[in-house]
């Protein structure tokens, strides 16, 4: 669940009844909560899951689409798209104006109906069944989300037709289970009455024990999840490769490789036809300079060598571009004390040994593993495609020297420290919680532009520190305290800092760069620059004045720069 940003740094002996602590309760039904959260979850879907395959099926209905022509079953769709498929624009667009269009084309009835053999929650898994019938088991993940305010679905019904739907949807529920297909229920509670699980759902779904007691709670988070889920990239914890693992002397083992945290960037561009909006597709062809005729043959290249042109084809050209099979290769190793921070040029990847293909090459991996820690040493190896071939370090794992002398605590230092660590306590913080400001806004633009609306979405800046917060008497006297403990009472930041002259070259060499990049930056006229789309015409170095100048970070390739201007300037 998201973190409220004013609840960070509250006094526990607040009062509760104070205006931090009053909600805006607006009452809403379960139908506009249900279709909030779907229209919500297809919005970030796009960004979070661009290829996950999505149906909207309404059960419990007066009209009837479906292609098993069950009563009470609606699939709700838009033209130009199968019932699943990804979510488009046009889907979310109109979906966002479905409880108008529900009351006068759809409509829904209340329950079961007494008397009649009609099932329609029985129908509604069998519909839900055959949608996701694309795929197996193995290649994806299949899921019905269950929204219902109904505890127990065949109340009005009685004796013995009762007990016959019951088990009937049950087994129906079973079978879908059984192919592979999880089911998940989101229950809508009644203002007066909470939702009795108990009554049926528990049975369906398998609850028992602790899993049923803490149900509604976990689904209660399930819900403000959806609600107030961020645009952000997913990327699935998975394997990214298999690798070969050269030792010496023929020696080889397996890894499987794993990313750990990756940065995540806008999307690349993607060209399309102005009146089609299909992408582009480039094709090149090669015309004989003689004839102009069309060259069907693969080109081939050559090499003049003692007057003579030497004939190379693609395949032998790539051959000879070999560097590595693109397998890593152990080259030797190097004391730890030799490995700098700066030689960390990227996100670092994680490896783990496998014997699905070279059996042994876990006890081969565990032996070298225990050598480099008791030897304190990390590998060096060579890694990397023709194009791009590259040194790696292999780090077993790095120990800091618990004989160094080190500062240590006194007993009222630690104290003061656990005090205030207890004042700016971040309850249940994640990383994962906070965005990215500027990405956010890119994709609250491509939103607005692919659904046409008038107001781009507003983008909370939720890494802008909490000064408000932070100055609540709780956390000042904590801090203070905490300063006197370790400094003294007469301890003067500024002129302490003057006086012992800590400014490192590392800090003279920033300011000149930050000083020069202003200065250059005064050379253009940026506004007009990007006005006239010209910005792309500039240089890695040129762009990187603006971003210096404007205390941006300089990452990323030459589009993600431009988006950062862009950004940075409102447009």
């Amino acid at each position: 669940m998201e973190l409220d940003p004013d609840d960070v740094f509250r006094d526990d002996d607040d009062d509760p009844e104070n205006e931090f602590y009053q909600e805006n309760e607006k009452e809403e039904t379960h139908f506009h909560v249900a279709v909030s959260c779907i229209a919500q979850s297809l919005k970030t879907q796009i960004i979070n899951r661009s290829y996950d395959e999505i149906a909207i099926c309404f059960f419990n209905t007066r009209e009837k689409k479906n292609l098993q022509d069950l009563n009470g079953v609606y699939v709700y769709n838009v033209a130009e798209r199968d019932d699943l498929d990804r979510p488009t624009a046009r889907l979310i667009k109109e979906f966002d104006s479905i409880e108008e269009s529900f009351t006068k084309e759809i409509r829904s009835q209340y329950g079961i109906l007494s008397g009649s053999r009609d099932n329609s929650l029985y129908n509604a898994l069998w519909v839900a069944q055959a949608l996701l019938r694309k795929g197996s088991a193995k290649t994806a993940d299949k899921r019905i989300l269950l929204f219902t305010n109904e505890d127990d679905p065949f109340g009005s019904i009685k004796g013995i037709t009762k007990i016959d739907m019951m088990r009937t949807t049950l087994q129906r529920a079973k079978d879908a289970q059984d192919l592979g297909i999880s089911i998940e229920l989101l229950p809508l509670s009644r203002p007066d009455e909470e939702f009795n699980v108990s009554l049926f759902y528990a049975e369906l779904l398998g609850l028992e024990g602790d899993d049923l007691t803490q149900f509604l709670i976990s689904a209660g988070e399930r819900f403000e999840d959806m609600k107030d889920q961020l645009r952000k990239r997913m990327f699935k914890k998975r394997k990214v490769r298999r690798i070969t693992f050269s030792i010496a002397n023929g020696i080889s083992i397996e890894l499987n490789t794993y990313a750990l945290i990756r940065p995540t960037f806008p999307g690349t561009i993607t060209w399309l036809d102005s009146l089609t909006n299909v992408p582009l597709k480039t094709e090149r062809s090669f015309l004989c300079a003689d004839t102009g005729a069309l060259v069907q043959e693969p080109a081939k290249r050559f090499q003049s060598y003692k007057n003579e042109d030497i004939k190379f084809s693609v395949e032998e050209l790539s051959e000879i571009k070999r560097v590595s099979t693109g397998h890593l290769r152990l080259l030797g190793f190097k004391p730890l004390s030799c490995l700098k921070d700066y030689h960390n040029l990227r996100p670092s990847t994680f490896v783990f040994p496998s014997d699905e293909e070279v059996v042994g090459s876990t006890c081969i991996f565990i032996a070298l593993h225990r050598s480099m820690l008791r030897l304190k040493r990390f590998a060096v190896a060579f890694y990397g495609s023709s194009t791009h071939p590259q040194l790696v370090a292999l780090v077993a794992q790095i120990h800091s020297d618990i004989y160094s002398a080190t500062p240590r605590a006194n007993d009222d230092q630690v104290n003061k420290a656990t005090a205030l660590m207890r004042r700016i306590d971040l309850k249940d913080f994640s990383v994962c919680q906070f965005s990215n400001p500027a990405l956010q806004r890119h994709y609250a633009v491509l939103q607005a532009l692919a659904l046409d609306e008038d107001e781009m979405p507003e983008i909370k800046d939720e890494t802008v520190p909490d000064e408000e917060g932070m100055a609540r008497k709780g956390v000042v006297n904590a801090l203070e305290e905490f300063k006197r403990s370790v400094y003294g009472e007469n301890f003067d930041e500024e002129h302490e800092f003057e006086t012992k002259g800590k400014v490192s070259e590392a800090s003279r060499k920033r300011k000149a760069i930050s000083e020069n990049a202003v200065k250059e930056c005064a050379n253009y006229d940026w506004l007009d620059l990007v006005e006239t789309g010209k910005l792309k015409d500039l240089t890695v170095v040129e762009l990187k004045y603006y971003l210096t100048a404007n205390n941006l970070p300089v990452t990323g390739k030459k589009e993600a720069l431009i988006n950062r201007i862009l950004v940075h300037m409102g447009k």
